[in-house]
């Protein structure tokens, strides 16, 4: 557990300039989104609170928090713990991604600029090159990249907002979708057809491109979540 909390304390950094309430929540989220607290485990609000020289009640009200979006739960004469985001829990995130994905990219085709869309070339143009060059970890993050560019350019924030906290839950497994080699160029090719009918402001094809490229990652990442929970029944039989 000494681990655990020491990591959290990094992440909860006391010297932000914001209410402490916040700074322990965002600490304490981050960890569990992360996996540096594993599923399972209870977390003490006084330990905690002693470990991070604070008062108890900052930890119970992100505790609060955290189980309103169903990452912790409380089990009767134990305490609080860290729940498992389960297969069911990822579907169901990507489906309202797909729905907020296709509002997005629908909304920010109609009000991209010449200038934005040169932009959204180069950048596709330099994840190509990267792809080529075979950097991987570059490739995922100029793919990262592009999404972010896509929410920027629809200029509709608090729906950007919701989708960076939906995609948090996933973040263990975000990259699993983009590290094999045909998946990696097909999405890459998805990308620069999302730019093509953008540009055409074609509402059917952008429908049907980004629910395809949505159901394709998230079909690796059930699989990836499937063969986890495989080696973690596999580790608790032994």
């Amino acid at each position: 557990m000494e681990d655990y909390i020491s990591e959290v304390i990094k992440l909860a950094d006391l010297s932000q300039n914001k209410p402490l309430n916040e700074i322990v929540f965002e600490g304490l989220r981050d960890a569990i989104i992360k996996g540096i607290i594993p599923v399972g485990e209870r977390i003490n609000e006084t330990v905690y609170a002693d470990k991070m020289n604070i008062s108890r009640t900052p930890i119970r009200e992100a505790l609060r928090r955290i189980q309103e979006e169903g990452l912790v739960e409380y089990v009767p004469h134990y305490g609080v713990v860290v729940k498992k985001i389960t297969i069911d829990d990822a579907k169901e995130i990507y489906q309202i991604r797909k729905a907020l994905d296709i509002l997005a990219t629908l909304n920010a085709a109609k009000i991209m600029t010449p200038e934005q869309f040169d932009e959204m070339r180069d950048l596709l143009e330099r994840t190509d090159k990267a792809d080529g060059e075979g950097d991987v970890k570059r490739v995922v993050e100029l793919s990262k990249e592009f999404n972010d560019m896509i929410y920027r350019f629809a200029k509709m924030p608090r729906l950007d907002v919701i989708v960076k906290k939906l995609r948090q839950y996933l973040v263990r497994f975000r990259d699993i979708s983009l590290t094999e080699d045909d998946r990696r160029r097909k999405a890459l090719d998805e990308h620069w057809l999302l730019y093509k009918y953008m540009k055409k402001q074609d509402k059917d094809m952008l429908t049907q491109i980004t629910s395809e490229h949505l159901d394709f990652s998230e079909k690796f990442i059930l699989m990836a979540m499937e063969k986890l929970e495989a080696e973690q029944q596999k580790a608790d039989e032994e």
